[in-house]
């Protein structure tokens, strides 16, 4: 079941986020790190309601971030729609433990039947360019990649942009 996080689950959150960093380390994947995600960024979605999560036990399996604000990084980006009814995924992560079972894909049917239950006309994200499983996901999905970005925050390698028009 997913559902609009809460404040209470921050800590959850962050302990799966670790978790999700920490195995992506262990196959070269260093997306995230000590600046990212971070608790304040966490706080923002929920307090946003822009946070949803799959609880399961006493612990957060998995969440995603369904947002209508566009990151300026992304400004460069020639989208295939025009911007302003457009939804925006960050943060996509499941725990390590529970990987290859359907979550993710749980939480991108959900997010995308959101934006289309609130007529969004498309959806557009950003994956790591060393993060070829992420890639090769959103691409099944019907995802298109139209360009690179960077967080130097976060890696010297570019993130891709993708749209899927709606």
């Amino acid at each position: 079941m997913i559902r609009p996080a809460k404040m209470s689950d921050v800590e959850k959150i962050l302990s799966t986020t670790k978790a999700c960093a920490a195995h992506m380390s262990t196959m070269g994947i260093f997306q995230w790190n000590e600046h990212y995600p971070s608790k304040a960024a966490f706080e923002k979605d929920i307090h946003h309601k822009e946070l949803y999560v799959i609880p399961k036990d006493s612990n957060i399996v998995g969440g995603v971030v369904v947002s209508t604000h566009m990151d300026e990084e992304y400004l460069p980006i020639t989208w295939l729609t025009e911007t302003g009814n457009n939804v925006y995924i960050h943060r996509l992560f499941v725990h390590p433990d529970f990987q290859g079972k359907g979550y993710a894909k749980g939480l991108m049917d959900f997010a995308e039947a959101t934006a289309r239950k609130n007529g969004f006309i498309s959806i557009r994200l950003d994956t790591f360019s060393k993060n070829k499983r992420n890639q090769k996901f959103y691409e099944t999905r019907g995802y298109q990649k139209l360009g690179d970005i960077f967080f130097p925050r976060q890696s010297e390698h570019p993130f891709h942009c993708y749209e899927l028009v709606l």
